[in-house]
Parts: C-alpha cells; sequence; structure tokens
C-alpha cells in the first residue's frame, strides 16, 4: 500500500516539480553553449502567452466563456501552464537584474506548486471517497447508511475543493508581479 501511494501519488508531484526544473537547467545550458543566450530574452512573452491561454479552463469554470469540455480544458491548462512556466524560467535564466523580475518569478514557482498540489491533493481525496464508497456498496449499505457513514469525509472532500480559494490569490498575486515586471520593462526598454 505504501508503495503504491508512493508511486502513484508522491512521484508524480515531485517527478512534475523535477521536471520542470531539470528542463529549465538543460535548455539553459544549451543555449550557453549555442552562443544563443539573447533567445532567452524573447521566451518570457510565449512563455506568458501560454500562461495566459491556460486560464481558459478557469474561464470555462467561471462560465464566462461556454466553449471547451472542462475535462480537456483543466488537462490543457495543466500542461499550457508547465510549458509557459519553463519558457518564463529559461527567460529567467541565472541572470539576476531586476528584483521584480524574481519576484514574478517566486510567485510563478509559488503557483505552479500550489497547482500541482491541489490537483495530487483534490485527485487523492476523490479517489479516498470513491473507494470506501465502492467497498461499503460492496457490504451491502444502504444509501443512507453510505451517506451516514461517508459524511464526514464527503466534507473533508468539500473543504479540499476549496484549495482553490487558496490557488486564486496566488495566482493573482504572480499576475500583478508579472504584470509589474512587464510595464517597467516597457517603461526602462533602450528604445534608442
Amino acid at each position: 500500500m505504501k508503495a503504491r501511494l508512493f508511486s502513484r501519488e508522491v512521484l508524480p508531484f515531485y517527478g512534475a516539480l523535477f521536471a520542470l526544473a531539470a528542463v529549465t537547467v538543460l535548455s539553459d545550458a544549451a543555449l550557453h553553449l549555442l552562443n544563443a543566450v539573447w533567445i532567452g530574452r524573447w521566451l518570457g512573452i510565449p512563455g506568458t502567452l501560454l500562461i495566459l491561454a491556460s486560464l481558459a479552463y478557469s474561464a470555462r469554470k467561471r462560465k464566462l466563456i461556454t466553449s471547451g469540455k472542462p475535462v480537456q480544458l483543466l488537462r490543457l491548462h495543466e500542461w499550457m501552464a508547465w510549458a509557459g512556466s519553463l519558457l518564463v524560467l529559461v527567460h529567467a535564466g541565472i541572470h539576476f537584474n531586476a528584483i521584480l523580475g524574481w519576484l514574478a518569478v517566486a510567485a510563478m514557482l509559488v503557483n505552479v506548486g500550489s497547482g500541482l498540489t491541489g490537483k495530487y491533493l483534490l485527485d487523492r481525496s476523490r479517489r479516498r471517497l470513491d473507494e470506501a464508497r465502492s467497498h461499503m456498496r460492496q457490504q451491502g449499505l444502504s444509501p443512507a447508511e453510505l451517506e451516514e457513514r461517508t459524511y464526514w469525509d464527503g466534507l473533508t472532500f468539500d473543504a479540499v475543493k476549496q484549495w482553490r480559494s487558496v490557488h486564486f490569490p496566488i495566482t493573482l498575486a504572480f499576475a500583478v508581479l508579472a504584470l509589474a515586471h512587464i510595464v517597467a520593462v516597457f517603461l526602462f526598454w533602450g528604445w534608442k
């Protein structure tokens, strides 16, 4: 059971974070080896656009748009946010030029960690509740008994679903810092 829990829930979470870090470092190293560091400077734009496009899931969930299937949009949200974060991290590189940019990167990393935590925590809670209900049905419990025995688990699952109320302010902080960074770039750009 512990090995299954580790391989099904712990490894994917840390694997996604490790993959993001490893691909970022390898991409940045490749740009340096190819003497093409200037490309990294421009990767912030497509990275930001991917992150913005990933918000279609949130817009669909809040009924701001009606097109798209929520499950497919969620998968797109996860991949586009991951890929966008990768491009922004390569854009940031290992260059410590501006504190505002680094604050935006830090907020983005907290946001990615929050998103992954919510994804795996919510998935685990849903599976746990479904498994408990399935096991109790096999024991022949009536729907009323089933509801009574899973009441607290159901409340816990509902509480876990409120994780989004934490993820949203983190996303907002990232958005504000990223926007401030973008505005600062335009203000202090060498336009000559």
